[in-house]
C-alpha cells in the first residue's frame, strides 16, 4: 500500500463479501484512500474510501450474526451492489477507529459555506464562498484562502438538511444553527459529494446525540432554567443584580449559580459568571419555558 497507514490494529470483522457465517480474527488496515480486512495474505477485502456511502458505530446488520459488541459497520458499494462489512475490537480502540474513518473520508472535502446565513432572525447578505471542510475534536473547521472559521458542536442546538440555489443550480445543503459569543447564528454548507454529505450529517448526528445524552442527565430544575435563561436574554452579568432580576434571595441564587457550574452550564470569568457554550444551547433551548 503505497499511501500511508492510517491505523493498523488486530480485530474480528464479518462482510457480506465473504462467505462465512463467524466473524474472522485478522488485520485491520485503514490508509487515506483504502480500508483493507485482512484475514490473511490470500484472504482480504479491499474497500475503497470513494466507495463508502455510510458509517454506524454500535449498530450491525441481523445478517453478520450476534457475535459482536464494540463494532463499526461500513456500508459501501462494489461492482454495482451495495454490501456491508462490521469490524469488532475493544470499545475504546473502535470508538477512536470510527472517528478516524470519518475523518479520513470528509476532511479536505470541498465545500461552499454561506458562514452566517443568519444571525439571531436576519436573514444577512452573506454569500456562499468556497472552503475546505476538516473534522477536529469537538469542532467542525471550513478553511478558506483568507481564513478559516469553526463550530463548536457544543454549540450546535439543531441541524437539518435543505435546498438551496448556488450558482443558478438548486443543491442540498446541511444548515447548522449555533450560538456564537451568546448570539444564534446559522451556518449553510453544501458538499460537492451529496455522499459525503450524508456521511458529515451522520458524524454530527453522532456527536450531537452523545452531546445530547450529556444534557439528559442534567437535573435541571425550575431554578435553575431560570437563572440560565436571565443570564441568556440579559448577557454581560457584570454589574447586573441577577437576585434581583429573578426576585430570588441572593444566597438562593448562589446555590444555584454553584450547580450550573457543577454541570458545566456556567463558568467563572473576569467578569463574573458566564454560560458555557453548552448552557447557551440550553438556556435557548428553556426561553419558552421560563417566559410562558
Amino acid at each position: 500500500m503505497s499511501e500511508s497507514v492510517i491505523a493498523d490494529f488486530v480485530g474480528q470483522f464479518n462482510s457480506e463479501v465473504a462467505n462465512r457465517a463467524d466473524p474472522i480474527r485478522g488485520r485491520v488496515v485503514l490508509s487515506q484512500k483504502r480500508l483493507v480486512l485482512a484475514a490473511s495474505e490470500n484472504d482480504k477485502l479491499t474497500i475503497p474510501l470513494e466507495s463508502v456511502f455510510d458509517i454506524a458505530i454500535g449498530q450491525v446488520p441481523p445478517d453478520l450474526g450476534d457475535f459482536f459488541r464494540s463494532t463499526v459497520t461500513v456500508a459501501f458499494e462494489k461492482n454495482g451492489n451495495r454490501l456491508v462489512a462490521a469490524i469488532e475490537a475493544d470499545g475504546d480502540k473502535i470508538e477512536k477507529f470510527g472517528t478516524v474513518l470519518f475523518k479520513a473520508i470528509i476532511n479536505g472535502t470541498e465545500t461552499t459555506v454561506k458562514e452566517r446565513a443568519r444571525v439571531g432572525g436576519r436573514v444577512t447578505d452573506e454569500a456562499f464562498r468556497r472552503a475546505k471542510l476538516f473534522l477536529k475534536p469537538g469542532s467542525v473547521e471550513f478553511r478558506r484562502n483568507d481564513g478559516s472559521f469553526t463550530v463548536d458542536l457544543q454549540t450546535v442546538s439543531s441541524f437539518e438538511r435543505e435546498t438551496r440555489e448556488i450558482s443558478g443550480a438548486s443543491r442540498p445543503v446541511l444548515v447548522v444553527r449555533h450560538m456564537q459569543d451568546g448570539t444564534a447564528i446559522t451556518t449553510e454548507a453544501a458538499l460537492a459529494s451529496n455522499r459525503r454529505l450524508s456521511l458529515l450529517g451522520r458524524y454530527l448526528r453522532r456527536e450531537y446525540s452523545e452531546l445530547m445524552e450529556q444534557l439528559r442527565k442534567v437535573d435541571l430544575t425550575k431554578g435553575k432554567k431560570e437563572v440560565l435563561v436571565a443570564m441568556y436574554s440579559t448577557g454581560d452579568m457584570e454589574g447586573m443584580p441577577l437576585a434581583s432580576i429573578l426576585g430570588k434571595d441572593s444566597s438562593e441564587v448562589s446555590m444555584l449559580l454553584q450547580d450550573l457550574e457543577e454541570d458545566g452550564l456556567i463558568q467563572d470569568s473576569a467578569d463574573g459568571p458566564t454560560l458555557t457554550p453548552t448552557g447557551q444551547v440550553v438556556a435557548s433551548r428553556h426561553l419558552e419555558d421560563v417566559n410562558a
